[in-house]
């Protein structure tokens, strides 16, 4: 009974420790959520409230205000906040909006730089799919036929980053050709989207990429990172152990 016991807690362990999303070749996985995408949000809450409140907004945008700075200049933040005070709410939201397309830009151009590094520019581009999510519901709203058109685009973006697979198991090359297509496409329509004739302000900074890539988290749903595995590495071996014990000693009896 004791052995039995320790059969079915390996097995549940085991099955509870196996990646939920393991089964798909393509996911976004955690996005670990876009700041600024999050404080648009919150702006927008504080902003609908009745009368609107500004001063709470300027408190959430001053939060992403260095951010913004360091990697797009310090002229959105300048106009945004200049919005803000004159109490301009859809000036203020207009320029959220431009803003957040201006950080998806950034994401992509961070991976087309970086195109060889997976785990960095899959984060990336989670990071420039959750700023679109933000953004989706004025688009879809206005024209429901771009908001497909883009999401299409993200995920083929996604398959053109390819797949380093495991241990070369369902290793899937990358095309950064295919890549620079479906950037190109979901920048032009955003743009026509927002009304936005330039994506040249501010700068890409080049340390942005470096500190994705030293301050990265473990994404647990990526089954091509060989440390997701040694877990169930593991479980699997002591449940072998364990089977191949009591078969020997009922052979034994």
């Amino acid at each position: 009974m004791k052995r039995f016991s320790v059969f079915i807690f390996c097995f549940v362990l085991l099955i509870t420790c196996l990646p939920q999303r393991g089964v798909y070749a393509y996911s976004y996985g955690d996005p670990n959520e876009e700041k600024v995408a999050e404080v648009y949000k919150q702006m927008l809450v504080k902003l609908d409230e009745n009368p609107p409140n500004f001063t709470s907004a300027k408190k959430l945008y001053e939060t992403v205000k260095e951010e913004v700075d360091m990697h797009m200049g310090p002229e959105p933040s300048k106009l945004i906040l200049a919005n803000l005070d004159d109490q301009d709410k859809k000036a203020a939201i207009r320029n959220m909006k431009k803003l957040l397309v201006l950080n998806i830009a950034r994401r992509l151009e961070s991976i087309e730089k970086n195109f060889s590094e997976y785990d960095t520019t899959k984060r990336l581009l989670a990071k420039a799919h959750a700023t679109y999510d933000a953004l989706s519901p004025t688009v879809e709203a206005e024209h429901p036929e771009n908001d497909k058109k883009i999401r299409k685009d993200f995920d083929q973006a996604l398959e053109a980053l390819g797949n380093p697979g495991l241990f070369g198991v369902g290793k899937k090359e990358a095309s950064l050709d295919s890549f620079k297509k479906n950037k190109k496409d979901i920048l032009n329509t955003l743009k026509t989207e927002f009304k936005i004739k330039s994506l040249e302000v501010g700068h890409f900074a080049e340390s942005a990429t470096e500190q994705e890539s030293a301050a990265a988290k473990k994404d647990w749903t990526d089954i091509s990172n060989i440390r997701n595995w040694i877990p169930i590495i593991l479980i699997v071996a002591v449940l072998i152990v364990v089977i191949v014990t009591v078969m020997r000693r009922r052979k034994q009896r």
